[in-house]
Order: C-alpha cells, then structure tokens, then sequence
C-alpha cells in the first residue's frame, strides 16, 4: 500500500496492515531497478512480531504490468512507479504550470509499452482564457482521436471530478503527472476524508513544490485504488529500443509494414508511410516531434 524506501506497508487478505521489510536482496533477472518493491505488488510475507506489527517480504509474485520511470540518480536503473494497475491517469495543466507536449507524450509512450490504458486530465480551467481552452480543446481532440480519454477539471471549484469518480471505479489507477498540477486537491476534492497534504505553487520558476515523497495506495471505495505518485520532473524512457518506439504510438502503430524499409526509423528513410502522414497531416507535428526526440534520446520534456 505503501513504500517509504526501506519500510513497506502490507495490506493481508483481513484489511490489517503490517509494516514489512524485504528479507535479503531482491535482483529481478536482467532488469535494474533502483527500488525493487513497488506500490501494487502483490507479495507474500512471514509475521516477525505481532505486537510490533511487523513482517518480512520473502518473495514478490509476477506482476500483470509495472510503470516506470528512469532513474533520477542512477542512469542505467529504472525506478518503479507502481505495479498491477488497471489505468495510468497524468494530471496536466497548460498554465503555472505549463506541462509540455513531450512530457504528456513520453507518459503516454510509458503506458503503451506496458500495455497500460492512459488517460489525460487537464486540470485547472479557471486558470486559461478563451484562446488557451480553444487550444486545449484542440489538444483534447487530438489525443481522444488517438483513443486516449481526456477529461477537464478544476478540482478546487469541483468542475469535472464527477467524470473522474466514476473513471476510478472498481478499478487500481495510478495517478501522475508535475508537481504543482493539482493530484492532491484533486484526490482531496473525490476523497475529502483522505485530507492529502496540498501546497501552494511556488511562485519560484513556475514549478511545483513537492507534496507527495513517496508512493501510496489509497482505498476509495471498495475495489476502487487509487495510487498517488510523488510529482515527476522527468520521465526518461526505461529499456526502450529506439526501433520499438514508433510501436507505442497508435498512429504510427497503424502504419506498421507500410515503409519500404523493414527497419525504417521514420527519420529521413525515402518511402517512410510515417513520414507521409505527417506531411499529409494525419500525424500532428507535435507527436511526431515527439517521437523524433525520443529516437534521438533528446529532452523535450520540460
């Protein structure tokens, strides 16, 4: 339920929690990661003190799927987000702050290579004029076409969250995105009783100030989970081959078998079907650039 680096809370079959530690060393065959338990696992654990409350994790059980992240100090290790969930939901906002195209895409491009339904919420409309939400409806459109749902909210005024209440349901969602978007009020707003810490935006460079440290599962409702991550800054791509990326967009996924070239990487190829749809306009430029810095290893992230 939830990990604070060398502590797990552990939820058994009665609903009792207990706080567990790992036994030993946990190494997942060709696969680095820089915390080897995430929220969501499902584990099994022996009682070392009752009264204490206390257990030790002595083995992980496969997971249906895993999101996550590159690792912020180690560049070789991926960092895990969250395991065995139903939906990755990002929170964004166009304004203080702004979350870049890059950013949205490369969380999108996560969810798709682990075959995890993404959803969008833009969040913070009472922040945007009349040109930014014709613009964000522009957005909404795009990626909707592209089979993502997006959803609009300001979760401090209660605009939308009815939508999203009924998004979690019966469900095990993770929930993302920059600090500063506005998680916490959002969970607060669905989940009053759950009383998240919420901070205001720094006014400092436009981030976000950091209210979540660490990974937590949250019941909801019965059967209903949802897992509030701390705020990403950067989602690098984890043990990704440039040649799978165009895989994990929709668009270009259709288009599979459809260039001259076998192995062509939708760069500069003669007779790339990519890159016709992209002068034809079927591709929108911003998800192809997208793609580009991907392959590139660039950061359009920020």
């Amino acid at each position: 339920m939830r990990s604070t680096g060398s502590w797990y809370d552990v939820r058994d079959p009665d609903g009792h929690l207990w706080q567990c530690r790992l036994k030993g060393k946990f190494k997942i065959k060709g696969f680095k990661v820089t915390n080897p338990i995430a929220v969501g696992d499902h584990v099994e654990f022996d009682v070392e003190d009752e009264t204490e409350n206390t257990g030790i994790i002595f083995d992980i059980l496969p997971r249906e799927n895993y999101l996550v992240r590159q690792s912020v100090h180690k560049t070789a290790h991926a960092h895990l987000l969250a395991a065995n969930v139903d939906q990755a939901i990002l929170v964004v906002t166009l304004y203080f702050p702004r979350t870049s195209l890059g950013f949205m895409d490369r969380f999108l491009v996560s969810a798709e290579s682990f075959r995890i339904p993404a959803v969008l919420i833009f969040n913070k409309q009472d922040l945007l004029d009349e040109p930014m939400l014709e613009y964000q409806a522009e957005l909404m459109s795009l990626y909707e076409s592209l089979n993502y749902r997006c959803l609009a909210t300001t979760a401090t005024a209660g605009e939308g969250l009815d939508e999203v209440s009924d998004l979690l349901k019966g469900k095990v969602s993770v929930l993302s995105g920059h600090s500063g978007v506005g998680k916490s009020s959002l969970l607060n707003a669905i989940a009053p009783d759950l009383a998240l810490r919420t901070k205001e935006v720094s006014t400092f460079a436009n981030k976000g100030v950091h209210t979540t440290t660490f990974a937590e599962m949250f019941e909801l409702a019965p059967e209903t989970y949802l897992i509030d991550s701390p705020g990403i800054k950067e989602l690098g791509l984890s043990d990704t081959e440039a040649a799978e990326i165009s895989h994990y967009f929709p668009e270009m996924r259709e288009l599979l078998n459809q260039c001259r070239f076998d192995n062509c990487l939708h760069i500069n190829e003669p007779g790339c079907a990519v890159k016709e749809a992209v002068e034809a306009g079927e591709i929108a430029m911003s998800r192809f650039d997208s793609y580009l810095s991907m392959v590139g290893g660039q950061d359009n992230r920020r």
